[in-house]
């Protein structure tokens, strides 16, 4: 049908968004129809040249001017209620009618001047459009929850979406109750009554006309509830309907002066779906009706317990991280040091972050190894990747860089070593060995030692950014360290850096995760962590230096976990130390003796003068016959004593036990028996033998 032109006060458009709803008729005076739409055709039993009883009531009378208005008509419906059909008896569809005087005849009309086209819609009256609104709310929910729930690996988080998620659309008042193991990542225990659930609210969210005060707030434990036969399609994980509050009073079996607890004054109906999931009552979500109208149905039960099946799914999934990720972090915890140490060495503090975002633990670490004459060693890594694996990667490294730690070796020959273990690792998972352990693919360690005797830092990286340096009363800076490759790549040498420490210097050592950022780089993380040491004060604590570069440095969600080791050196003063150098000449012997009791006078440690003098002795007569000169004899006084002695020889020495009918080789088990540590560590120019005594208490052979 052509459309038609429109003019005069009986003009009107028709909104296009309405005209494939619409249907149109163009009628005479006399209400016969001159032409339709096709959706007319549905609507009105009224063919063209036909007069069209059911409108003739909504044209303006003869000899009036029609314009716009709204009219109601009645007219028989089928029983999918659409109208026209003759269907059911009884049945009727409301139409509105709009009357819309035209400006011109339409061609092979019947002659009458004046013509009327009527907008015709199917009309809702208002229980339908309730009806069709509750359908729309009841889709959207449906929606939402697909698109909102389980996207969260945290139990608190997942609640909290749910009951935002059902009020005020659908409730006035929902809340969400966790079973107290879940909350922990463990896996509630099979029950069979209604009576031996215990839960603790986590989540709740109101409509504001609701009363809830007296209700049980977030973060309580809900009492005890009886069995109940009203209670008991929970455990079995069907919802349960209460359309009328008046039952739960009746049947829920509570004390009276505890419902207030349970239900919401003014509260009409109610809905309780379990969180069920293998068999598992996990918690419980419940709903309540105040202001919204109409109560709850059994299509409303229907479409919460969907909604519920859903969200069970993403809480057992976000138990099961829980518990893996607890695990994980507890292994992590029980691999590092103590956080904070005091050594005579250095004071330390180290802090370990783990990634946000679901991301969780990872393979960072720190590591803080005393080694012989009062010096320390310094480590952090980091191994690629998250999880169980990476934990597991990062203790197998540890574990070696202590051992090689111990046989107080040189940090590039000792990051050599752990790169030939990490190559072994690698070549046992391209071997597709199933028994072989977890591999490290991936990783970067760097590795200091630091002597409060000569106050000067020894470090080798391997791939691993440099530690900063923040003496007194400067800025801070990165220590230019020769960067060698990551570990696991092999053939390439570690080289290593020398550096002095001042007293009152502070050494941050740390991973890669603390300057790195989403959209930044690695050159802008160590601006901002530059930034963060230059404003920390040296009368603050090394614990809240660390809390305040963690605060000012990393996001919010970091992406990466985090490891920092931050170090405060000391410095043995020259009164802690003495030291002398000997020729080759067994005949001083005697004068190394005397140089050790007279020192250990003036120290006040006479008591250990005994032992001190015969282990010297031993050690310099050992040097001299089988090493040659000069030998070196050096003190240490701090929380022990030790004793070293140097040779230019690089021969290791070997402990046995002499027979009787051998005249030399008791000499270092000696040593062994009398002090109570010994060891040797090879140098540039030779080897130190050295031992340590206790100072102030028991020794060996008290």
């Amino acid at each position: 049908m052509r459309e038609p032109e429109r003019r005069g006060p009986g003009r009107a458009s028709v909104p296009v968004g309405l005209v494939s709803q619409t249907a149109a008729v163009v009628l005479d005076d006399a209400g016969v129809v001159l032409a339709r739409s096709q959706r007319a055709a549905t609507l009105l039993e009224c063919a063209p040249g036909q007069t069209c009883a059911p409108l003739l009531g909504v044209l303006p009378r003869a000899g009036t001017e029609g314009g716009p208005g709204g009219r109601l008509v009645t007219v028989p419906g089928d029983a999918d209620g659409d109208a026209g059909g003759g269907g059911d008896a009884g049945h009727t569809v409301t139409l509105a009618c709009t009357v819309v005087r035209l400006a011109a005849r339409t061609p092979g009309g019947s002659g009458a001047e004046a013509q009327w086209l009527v907008l015709v819609t199917p009309s809702e009256t208002e229980a339908e459009a309730a009806e069709r609104d509750a359908g729309r709310r009841r889709k959207g929910l449906s929606h939402a929850a697909a698109a909102g729930i389980g996207t969260s690996l945290d139990v608190s988080e997942m609640a909290e979406t749910l009951v935002n998620l059902l009020v005020p659309d659908f409730a006035d008042l929902a809340t969400v109750d966790i079973a107290e193991q879940v909350l922990v990542g463990d896996e509630p225990p099979h029950l069979d009554t209604s009576g031996d659930v215990r839960l603790r609210r986590i989540a709740a969210a109101q409509s504001p006309e609701i009363s809830a005060e007296d209700l049980l707030a977030v973060g309580e434990a809900l009492p005890a509830v009886a069995d109940s036969a009203l209670m008991r399609p929970l455990m079995k994980g069907q919802p349960v309907l209460v359309p009328d509050v008046a039952v739960l009073y009746a049947k829920l079996g509570v004390d009276p002066q505890s419902l207030p607890l349970f239900v919401p004054s003014g509260a009409h109906s109610s809905v309780a779906v379990p969180l069920y999931a293998r068999g598992l009552i996990l918690g419980c979500v419940t709903v309540w009706r105040s202001q919204l109208p109409s109560a709850f149905g059994e299509e409303d039960a229907a479409l919460l317990h969907d909604v519920v099946s859903r969200a069970a799914l993403g809480v057992d999934n976000a138990r099961r991280y829980t518990k893996e990720h607890q695990s994980v972090l507890a292994l992590q915890r029980s691999l590092l040091p103590r956080s904070a140490l005091d050594s005579a060495a250095a004071e330390t503090v180290g802090v370990y972050q783990p990634a946000g975002g679901g991301l969780g633990v990872g393979g960072d670490w720190f590591d803080v190894i005393p080694l012989p004459s009062l010096r320390v060693a310094f480590v952090v890594g980091d191994v690629v990747g998250h999880g169980l694996d990476a934990t597991a990667a990062m203790a197998r490294l540890r574990t070696a860089v202590q051992t090689l730690a111990d046989l107080d070796l040189d940090p590039g020959e000792l990051l050599t070593h752990v790169d030939d273990l990490v190559l072994g690792l690698s070549s046992e998972e391209t071997a597709g060995d199933s028994r072989s352990e977890t591999a490290v693919l991936g990783a970067t360690c760097l590795y200091a030692v630091y002597d409060p005797v000569t106050r000067k830092c020894t470090a080798a990286t391997a791939g691993h950014p440099p530690p900063a340096l923040l003496a007194p009363g400067e800025e801070p800076v990165f220590v230019d360290t020769m960067p060698g490759p990551p570990l696991g790549l092999g053939g390439m040498p570690f080289e290593v850096t020398e550096f002095d420490v001042r007293p009152g210097s502070t050494l941050a050592f740390f991973t890669d995760g603390l300057l790195e950022s989403r959209g930044g780089d690695i050159e802008e993380g160590m601006e901002r962590l530059r930034s963060a040491l230059a404003g920390a004060d040296s009368s603050r604590t090394l614990s809240e230096i660390g809390q305040s570069i963690f605060d000012s440095v990393l996001p919010r969600e970091p992406s990466d976990d985090v490891a920092l080791l931050l170090a405060r050196p000391h410095a043995l003063s020259s009164d802690q130390v003495a030291e002398w150098e000997l020729a080759a000449d067994l005949s001083l012997v005697a004068q190394a003796r005397e140089l050790v009791v007279g020192q250990l006078s003036r120290w006040q440690l006479d008591e250990l003068g005994f032992v001190t003098e015969l282990v010297a002795s031993e050690l310099v007569t050992n040097a001299i016959r089988y090493a040659g000169g000069p030998v070196g004899l050096r003190l240490i006084r701090d929380r022990v004593l030790v004793c070293e002695v140097s040779d230019p020889s690089s021969t290791q020495p070997r402990l046995r036990r002499a027979r009787e009918s051998d005249e030399g080789g008791r000499g270092l088990f000696l040593v062994a028996q009398l002090t109570d540590r010994w060891g040797c560590r090879f140098t540039s120019t030779g080897k130190t033998i050295w031992t340590e005594q206790p100072i102030g208490g028991a020794g060996p052979l008290a």
